[in-house]
């Protein structure tokens, strides 16, 4: 015999006039959810919602959960599927059980599929969860994977790119490699209006982080994009200002001004990285010397390498091979004359003063190009006289 299952039905209308009976420093409030439900005015319910639901009152206790359960879940397929999301995001943290809240969101997941950017969002809120409250990095990382490639193939950059890189860098910042972690914290900043959204201690924190990263990572050579970034000032006149002359001192490859630097520097992590962070900086001398000269003029000699960059004249051919290993440049060793002849370095952000040279090399080689076109121009009549 067949059993019939019984659905509790939600009386949205009772619910409401029982806040504004049982609430009434909200009763405005709710007398105007009620209003704008009845008149089925969806899109005004949201913005009202959007903003009601950040109230401090609701805050306590379950009064989130049961907005949702007996007034937001009767309608929440008519809205926005975004805008639920963001909604949803202020109310899952009331869940005092973590799983319940996953089980939560997996559930609006299932809701909004059909909008990309809220099933990255609901995401996302999943893997802020596991992070940070269950400590379950396996997970984590599966969210990461999950939405890396589609939110960096993503036109432009949607609400939800900032929350992500917050969660990739801060997965990264545990885990590794610190790469990683610079690469998705310095987009996180992009995101955020270059830091000027985000509060000055959280600024200055995310700031010094992001200068440790740039600095040991083996794999980040292209320091001069965080030296460019206003996020970095934000350490001027602070305890940690030191952070600003390291950057600069190994973006531009010079060993002198990092000594100086690390030695005001509270961080054993930069002492027991020595010897990488020496061939590092040696690398990025390489690199200036070649970028700062014409693509005429660069053939290195040995000699002038190990002074640049302050390396013993038989570890020159070694440090060469490193970074032409690393693709950061493109050329041939002569070792019977001991030369490098460079004829490509991997492009990267410059300086307003290096933009300056580039001009002005442009310039040169557009006066050398007029001056062989008027010569030419002189010995045509030669020519075709022949």
């Amino acid at each position: 015999m067949a059993t019939s299952v019984k659905f509790a039905v939600v009386d949205v209308n009772d619910f409401l006039t029982k806040k504004q009976t049982n609430e009434p420093s909200l009763a405005a409030d709710w007398a105007k959810l009620e209003e704008l439900y009845n008149k089925k005015l969806w899109h005004q319910v949201t913005l009202k919602l959007q903003e009601f639901v950040k109230h401090p009152f609701l805050q306590t206790g379950d009064n989130l959960i049961q907005l949702y359960n007996n007034f937001l879940s009767t309608f929440e397929n008519k809205i926005n599927p975004l805008s639920l999301v963001e909604i949803v995001a202020v109310i899952v943290e009331q869940y005092k059980d973590k799983k319940e809240a996953i089980a939560f969101l997996e559930k609006i997941e299932q809701k909004v599929k059909i909008n990309d950017e809220a099933t990255a969002l609901c995401k996302v809120l999943q893997g802020q969860i596991y992070l940070e409250q269950l400590n379950d990095l396996d997970s984590t990382e599966r969210v990461i994977g999950e939405l890396e490639g589609s939110l960096e193939d993503a036109d432009g950059v949607t609400p939800v790119h900032g929350r992500f890189y917050k969660l990739a860098s801060e997965y990264y910042r545990v885990r590794g490699p610190m790469s990683k972690y610079y690469r998705a914290a310095l987009r996180y900043v992009g995101c955020a209006r270059g830091g000027a959204a985000l509060p000055q201690a959280e600024r200055q924190a995310l700031a010094l982080r992001l200068a440790l990263a740039a600095v040991l990572a083996h794999d980040v050579y292209d320091l001069a994009e965080l030296v460019a970034h206003p996020i970095l000032e934000s350490l001027t006149g602070t305890p940690d200002e030191w952070a600003i002359r390291l950057v600069k001192g190994v973006a531009s490859g010079d060993l002198a001004a990092f000594e100086q630097a690390r030695a005001a520097a509270p961080c054993p992590e930069l002492r027991q990285a020595d010897r990488q962070l020496k061939q590092k900086i040696a690398i990025l001398c390489l690199m200036e010397m070649a970028f700062n000269r014409p693509s005429s003029q660069r053939a290195l000699s040995f000699a002038e390498i190990a002074a640049a960059a302050r390396v013993p004249p038989q570890e020159v051919e070694l440090l060469v091979m490193k970074a032409l290993a690393e693709k950061l440049i493109r050329g041939h060793i002569d070792q019977v004359s001991e030369v490098v002849h460079v004829t490509w370095v991997r492009p990267r952000c410059v300086s307003r003063a290096a933009v300056l040279q580039l001009a002005a090399r442009v310039a040169a080689w557009s006066s050398a190009a007029a001056a062989a076109a008027a010569l030419l121009d002189n010995a045509a009549t030669d020519v075709l006289t022949l």
